[in-house]
């Protein structure tokens, strides 16, 4: 099963899952998640987080609006404030992510989600 978090204003993500579809997803069922209609849980972020590995900030839009005006950028925000965020403010979640086999990536750029194919 391969999973994409997708946002369809996104261009990037867009070009993200047509790849996904024509050129990696031939034999596998793949499963849209629009997050901004369906937002993730704080439990759904963190298994997110581990699979994608690095800070949580890397899987942040930090150039946000929402970022900023609510200080998220502080040092002395802690993980668990930044996945409360994000579940209050899925415009927050990096797009779009790509999950598979136990392992996910950011596709900016979109060719990046061709590691969970190799």
């Amino acid at each position: 099963m391969i999973t994409i978090y997708h946002n369809p204003r996104c261009s990037k993500s867009r070009a993200t899952c047509e790849l996904v579809t024509t050129a990696h997803a031939a034999n596998e069922p793949v499963e849209v998640v629009e997050y901004l209609k369906t937002p993730l849980t704080v439990e759904q972020l963190k298994t997110l987080h581990a699979l994608l590995g690095g800070p949580l900030r890397d899987m942040m839009r930090t150039n946000e609006t929402e970022y900023t005006e609510l200080g998220l950028a502080a040092e002395t925000v802690t993980d668990d404030q930044l996945y409360d965020a994000i579940t209050k403010h899925p415009i927050l979640l990096q797009r779009p992510i790509v999950v598979r086999d136990g392992r996910a990536v950011i596709g900016r750029p979109p060719e990046n989600v061709a590691a969970l194919f190799a």
